[in-house]
Formats: C-alpha cells, sequence, structure tokens
C-alpha cells in the first residue's frame, strides 16, 4: 500500500488500518481471542509511548507488527513452564498394550521415530480447495492442543521463521530441549490430525 511507505505515525488511524490485520496476526500464533485482543490493545499502547523512536526506514504497519511480535514471544515466555522440557522419556502406549518411547535415542537426538510410535502413512490427498481449507482448519485447532511453550517453538519456527538460536534464546531452553519439544509437537499433530482428518 502506497500510504504505508515511509510516512509519519497517524496513531489517531491505527485501529481503523490495523486493528484487524494485527488481530489475525495474532490469533494465528496464539488461538486465542481474549489474548490476541489483549496483545493487540498493549501494541497500540507501547507504540504510543515509543513513538519517538520511529526512525520512518519502515513502514507504519511494519514497525506495529514488530512490536507485536515482541509481545507474543513475551506472552510465551511468561506462560511457559519448565516441567514441559521433562518429556524425554515420555513413554507411548502401543497397539499392543506395551509401552515405548517416542524416537529411538533421545539421548543423542538421532529424531527417528520408533517403530511403536513411527507415525500412520498420510494418504489423503486434497480435491478441493474446500478440504485444503478445511486441513488447515484442523491444523490450527490441533496446534491449540500443544502444551504452551511447545506451541509457541512450533510457531516461531513454522511461522515465524526464526532459526532455532534465536527460538532458544527467546524461550530460554537449550538445544536439546528444542528438538525433543519439536519432536513431540510433531507427534501430537500427526495423532491428532489423524484422529481429525485423515482418518475420517
Amino acid at each position: 500500500m502506497p500510504e504505508e511507505k515511509k510516512q509519519g505515525l497517524e496513531p489517531e488511524k491505527w485501529i481503523e488500518r490495523y486493528s484487524d490485520y494485527l488481530y489475525s496476526f495474532a490469533y494465528a500464533r496464539l488461538r486465542k481471542e481474549e489474548v490476541a485482543e489483549d496483545l493487540v490493545q498493549d501494541t497500540f499502547f507501547s507504540a504510543l509511548r515509543a513513538r519517538d523512536t520511529f526512525l520512518n526506514t519502515a513502514s507504519e504497519k511494519t514497525w506495529l507488527v514488530s512490536i507485536l511480535k515482541r509481545k507474543i514471544i513475551d506472552y510465551y515466555r511468561k506462560k511457559s513452564t519448565q516441567n514441559e522440557l521433562n518429556i524425554f522419556d515420555k513413554p507411548v502406549q502401543t497397539a499392543d498394550g506395551t509401552r515405548d518411547h517416542f524416537f529411538e535415542d533421545t539421548a543423542t537426538m538421532s529424531g527417528h521415530w520408533s517403530e511403536a510410535a513411527a507415525p500412520k502413512a498420510w494418504k489423503k490427498d486434497f480435491e478441493t480447495s474446500v478440504e485444503s481449507d478445511e486441513f488447515y482448519d484442523i491444523l490450527k485447532r490441533c496446534i491449540t492442543k500443544l502444551p504452551e511453550k511447545t506451541a509457541a517453538a512450533f510457531t516461531m519456527k513454522n511461522m515465524d521463521d526464526l532459526d532455532t538460536e534465536e527460538i532458544c534464546k527467546e524461550l530460554g531452553i537449550t538445544p536439546s530441549n528444542y528438538w525433543v519439544m519439536m519432536h513431540r509437537a510433531k507427534l501430537m499433530l500427526r495423532e491428532c490430525m489423524e484422529k481429525n482428518w485423515f482418518t475420517a
């Protein structure tokens, strides 16, 4: 949009111009309406307080999004709990009633599924755009079922394209913690999708 390029700030127009976009941005990452609304409001307040720091090197919208991203990361950090990281030896119930681990070697983080925990093959293809939309809607709902910190790591990697080092720094976790959380997220998402989409 031409009017967004290198213009001065116009706080009186922020709500009209950007509230819907910022809300959608936050909701896509948090899947919580009230939290998304609160963070958008906080973003506007923080931007007002920091308006003298706006350098006019990016668009007004880009600047507001950068503030909102920081709010989302801060929310993740406050909501995260250390017990989410204690999943290295989390067992899984297999079909024959035995107990097994999610991955072959969590000590070395090889990343290979154990035979008992290996997900089913996905054979269903999209035939229409409606099916595609339904798939992504279910996937987003499945993400909300992840533990808070695990969802944060998964979202920061796959939606915001942050690198591993930055994610670990922002969430206060080690690389080993990160890889376990990502493996755990993938397993839980596959299980959720298999129940809600692929077996339908």
